[in-house]
């Protein structure tokens, strides 16, 4: 009896340990690993369905060209999509598409510029859409990857391009990230609508409110595998310290509603950010909505704040 009783005593942490370890694994596959289809919108989302296909038949329908990054290295080879502008235009806006999306899910922001003169170039980030990448990196890898994208805007539009870093949800905390790199003097300003405080914030967030699960033991388990597959872990993912080192103007953008991403943390993002910043508050939206309910207004906004820092 008490030879099994310790086999009792003993089974029962190992059994705890491995069911956690197991649960953490699918947490990060889940979470983290390369879907090759675009996932259905939210339910409250399904209202503007038509509207959206709308703007994706007309992307479809434009002149645009496919842009490749690391073309000898298949394992980091990328795509884009750039729509030139109806007349030659120096300005271009580089637009980064959210979770699980890819450069054509961004089509009505695409729209939007390119109605305001811009170029666009559309990117497909890691483990998204067209390009390579098993895993998707929340915007920690693909912040260096747009310093490509952005190299290649400068020589095809010259030394003289002007530069709009654009970005939604995952976008936007790309674009947030992107802001603390050493970026060359085309990038004009950041747009940043609905981003993140940082993956590890996010992570616990979306556990405890989605899964009713507490961040211990889960997210430094998950951290750790990202460690293993990634090469980083996630308390590196951080929009907050890289806005900490910005020198372009921001703008924030985020919906008072959204519950995906708090706007807790657009108030931490905003504080952090350094140079000139901006932000808007959008009544009644919800997560990554803010265009949706008035697209009029909504560029309304971006071109007002657009056309302080880039000239006439």
């Amino acid at each position: 009896m008490k030879k099994r009783s310790w086999v009792a005593v003993l089974g029962t942490p190992i059994a705890l340990f491995s069911a956690t370890l197991i649960a953490s694994e699918k947490l990060y596959n889940f979470a983290f690993k390369r879907v090759d289809y675009v996932p259905e919108t939210s339910a409250d989302k399904q209202k503007y369905a038509d509207a959206y296909w709308s703007y994706v038949d007309w992307l479809n329908r434009q002149p645009a060209q496919t842009w490749q990054l690391n073309l000898d290295d298949e394992a980091n080879r990328l795509v884009a999509k750039y729509v030139p502008a109806k007349n030659t235009s120096r300005r271009t806006v580089i637009v980064s598409h959210g979770y699980k999306g890819d450069g054509e899910t961004m089509a009505n922001y695409a729209y939007m510029f390119h109605n305001m003169g811009y170029n666009v170039l559309l990117p497909d980030d890691r483990g998204h859409g067209g390009s390579a990448g098993q895993y998707i990196s929340f915007g920690w890898q693909d912040r260096r990857d747009y310093l490509g994208w952005i190299d290649q805007v400068c020589h095809q539009t010259g030394s003289q391009a002007e530069i709009v870093l654009f970005g939604v949800s995952m976008g936007g905390a790309t674009v947030e990230m992107m802001s603390g790199e050493n970026l060359p003097n085309q990038v004009k300003a950041i747009i940043a609508d609905c981003g993140y405080t940082s993956i590890e914030e996010e992570l616990a967030y979306l556990l405890k409110r989605q899964f009713h699960l507490p961040k211990y033991p889960f997210v430094p388990i998950v951290s750790f595998i990202n460690r293993h597959r990634m090469g980083y872990f996630l308390s590196d993912v951080s929009s907050v310290e890289q806005l900490r080192h910005n020198k372009r103007p921001i703008f924030f953008i985020h919906g008072d509603k959204d519950v995906y991403v708090p706007s807790w943390m657009l108030k931490k993002n905003y504080q952090a950010a350094g140079g000139s910043k901006e932000l808007w508050e959008v009544p009644n939206a919800t997560h990554a909505e803010s265009f949706w309910i008035d697209p009029a207004e909504y560029q309304k906004h971006v071109d007002a704040f657009l056309k302080r820092y880039l000239t006439d």
